[in-house]
C-alpha cells in the first residue's frame, strides 16, 4: 500500500555526488574540474562577490549625505486607548508601570503619552512628554498628567 513514509524518489531523480581528483576515467581528476593555473584554480581561491573587476565599488560610487546625531532622544510611545485597555482606574502611570503592564519595554527609558482613542478611567500619569490631546483628555476624565521633562 503506498503511504507517505514509504514514497521514494523516482528512478534517475538522484545523482551521486561528483568525486572530484580521483583519477582520468572519472572526468574530473587531475586538476578536479578547475582549469589550469590562475586564481580560481587555487586553494582559497576567488574573488568576493562584490568586487568589480578593479571598477569602482559601488559603495564607493554612491554619494554619502548626512549623519546621525548620537544625543537624539528617542521615546516610547503609548496611546490613551492602551492605557484605557491594559491599566485599572487610580492606577500610578509611570515608566515603569508600563513596562510591567508590557505596554513600553524599556523601564528606565522617557516615554512619551499621544492622545489616540478615548479614556474614562482616570489615572495619574508621570511623563517625560505628553501631546496636549492627551493631556486634555486625562484631564477631563478626572486623572493628571505630570510632565518631567
Amino acid at each position: 500500500m503506498l503511504k507517505l513514509n514509504n514514497i521514494g524518489a523516482p528512478k534517475g531523480a538522484n545523482r551521486d555526488k561528483k568525486r572530484r581528483g580521483r583519477g582520468p576515467g572519472s572526468g574530473t581528476g587531475k586538476t578536479g574540474g578547475r582549469g589550469h593555473k590562475g586564481q580560481k584554480a587555487r586553494s582559497g581561491g576567488g574573488i568576493p562577490p562584490w568586487f568589480e573587476g578593479g571598477q569602482m565599488p559601488l559603495n564607493r560610487r554612491l554619494p554619502k549625505r548626512g549623519f546621525t546625531n548620537i544625543f537624539k532622544k528617542t521615546f516610547q510611545l503609548v496611546n490613551l486607548d492602551d492605557l484605557e485597555a491594559r491599566l485599572d482606574a487610580g492606577t500610578k502611570v509611570d515608566a515603569a508601570s508600563l513596562a510591567a503592564a508590557g505596554l513600553v519595554k524599556y523601564p528606565n527609558r522617557p516615554v512619551k503619552l499621544l492622545g489616540r482613542g478615548k479614556v474614562e478611567k482616570s489615572f495619574q500619569i508621570e511623563v517625560a512628554k505628553a501631546s496636549k490631546t492627551a493631556v486634555a483628555a486625562v484631564e477631563a476624565a478626572g486623572g493628571s498628567v505630570t510632565v518631567t521633562g
